[in-house]
């Protein structure tokens, strides 16, 4: 068996405690602790489609392209730009996003639970109008329902084109449900529960789809102008162009952001599953030496 030289142990930390700390934040290596060695049951048990679904480095393409199709309902664009305070502090709501994904994906139920009604918490409190005078509820069902089917959408769409191990017909269908499982608790009404469903839930919302002025400044500032490391632009930039890549051709139309069908083929996508490879092995724990 070949030993791992002890320099590529020593990147390979390193690399990977700098993503982590980016994604979790200061209070993530105590989060971890706590979600993974609690006791207690928990919604999803590890053979669950979820937990392969959100573990993998995928969700770095999943989670930027998510946001770009969630921007472009109006109400939930006007939502996200007036109150989550993405530009001030983009990396804080990386990371109350992940902590959320961590705790009802992996944590005891309780602890999903109480997760769960923080978010409704916060999403009762939110409201106002749009720029065009709509008044918007952040715990409106409809638009929690938007939210997170293009969620669901996009994780499973980057999971099946860039995981180390994609789904099969009835892992997809069943990541589909875990997911219901969670929506539910944030207060959406019958969420859909398996692929076709999802499908129909998203062509019934594509009359109320389309981009505003703030989409597409939120969609500038998230591939142009992230507050990202110098050294960090360039593997950014090849999930960003992966992101768009995996968007809808009309949701990428809408937003102004150029494809070129080809050049996907030949050289996004290949450097999209190179750089996610280069992510899951930092972040992936080396085997002890033989």
């Amino acid at each position: 068996m070949r030993l791992i030289p002890t320099e590529d142990l020593t990147l390979r930390e390193r690399l990977g405690k700098k993503i982590f700390a980016r994604v979790a934040g200061p209070e993530g290596p105590a989060r971890r602790a706590r979600i993974h060695g609690s006791p207690g049951p928990r919604w999803f048990g590890p053979e669950r489609p979820v937990r392969r679904v959100h573990g993998d480095a995928s969700m770095f393409i999943g989670g930027l392209s998510a946001l770009l199709l969630q921007s472009l309902h109006p109400s939930a664009m006007a939502a996200v730009a007036a109150h989550s305070g993405y530009r001030g502090d983009p990396w804080g709501r990386l990371q109350r996003t992940s902590a959320f994904l961590a705790e009802t994906t992996y944590g005891p139920a309780d602890r999903a639970r109480e997760a769960c009604a923080r978010v409704r918490a916060v999403h009762d409190s939110v409201r106002g109008t749009t720029s065009e005078g709509r008044p918007y509820h952040a715990a409106d069902p409809h638009l929690l329902c938007w939210v997170h089917i293009a969620e669901v959408d996009s994780f499973l769409r980057a999971h099946q084109r860039y995981g180390a191990r994609p789904l099969d017909g009835a892992g997809c269908d069943a990541y589909v449900a875990d997911m219901a499982r969670i929506a539910a608790a944030l207060g959406v009404p019958d969420p859909p529960t398996d692929r076709a469903e999802l499908a129909g839930r998203m062509a019934a919302y594509r009359g109320e789809l389309r981009a505003t002025g703030e989409s597409r400044d939120a969609a500038r500032f998230l591939l142009l102008n992230p507050p990202v490391p110098l050294l960090a632009r360039v593997p950014y930039g090849v999930i960003a162009a992966n992101a768009v890549s995996l968007l809808p051709v009309w949701a990428s139309r809408a937003l102004w952001l150029p494809r070129v069908p080809p050049a996907e083929s030949l050289c996004v996508r290949p450097l999209g599953a190179a750089v996610t490879r280069g992510i899951r092995w930092a972040l992936t724990p080396p085997a002890p030496p033989a």
